[in-house]
């Protein structure tokens, strides 16, 4: 639980110097009552209901959290996915709708749009040969489409991804796992997240928040 809030903060205070970076996103982090639930596991998660009236949930799951950091041998922490969720679709995406909305017609869903080969409103029966984000979950409508791109992209510019870049079972997914092969490979998405007036992370959360004040 403390590692996740400590994500969270690296998240919204990227340079730590112990002041939100942007104080937009995290206006609209709280009128949406952003939230992040902890589980066990998936099973606690089914046998319990946390779904209140007017509350954005969010969940993550201790047994998918690694405090220690992602790796081949303990696989990836959740935590940098889950967290950059909540704060994507609540924080970015309602404080930049234009630009980061998650709906068609924002900068990152046209940058989505090429990124899959065309635009989908659900899942296409298979990618277009070319396409570099191939997400296949039938539950995802268009804008978790455009959760899940934010995720990919940013964590992929940022590195987290770049351990697994062999990882068969991510290529299947997204296949610009390293920061050099994001950048060459989507310029549409690494402009817009290099983009200074939208505040976005430039430095990876590492579990250890130490502001400066």
């Amino acid at each position: 639980l403390t590692h996740a809030a400590t994500i969270m903060a690296e998240y919204l205070d990227n340079n730590e110097d112990g002041v939100a970076d942007d104080t937009t996103v995290t206006a609209k982090l709280i009128e949406a009552k952003a939230t992040l639930v902890m589980f066990k596991d998936d099973a606690e998660k089914e046998s319990i209901d946390v779904e209140p009236d007017n509350y954005a949930i969010q969940d993550l799951q201790a047994d998918e959290t690694r405090p220690e950091g992602s790796s081949l041998s303990e696989g990836f922490d959740a935590t940098l996915e889950e967290v950059l969720h909540l704060i994507s679709s609540q924080g970015y995406a309602k404080a930049y709708p234009a630009a980061l909305g998650e709906s068609t017609g924002s900068l990152l869903c046209n940058a989505m749009d090429i990124a899959r080969g065309g635009q989908f409103t659900s899942v296409p029966a298979s990618y277009p040969a070319g396409a570099w984000y191939h997400y296949d979950d039938t539950t995802c409508d268009y804008a978790c489409m455009a959760t899940e791109y934010f995720y990919w992209s940013l964590t992929s510019h940022l590195g987290a991804q770049a351990y697994r870049k062999n990882d068969s079972d991510l290529a299947r997914e997204w296949a610009l796992a390293t920061p050099e092969l994001f950048k060459s490979g989507d310029s549409a998405m690494y402009a817009l997240l290099t983009d200074s007036q939208y505040n976005l992370p430039s430095t990876l959360p590492n579990g250890a928040y130490a502001p400066s004040s």
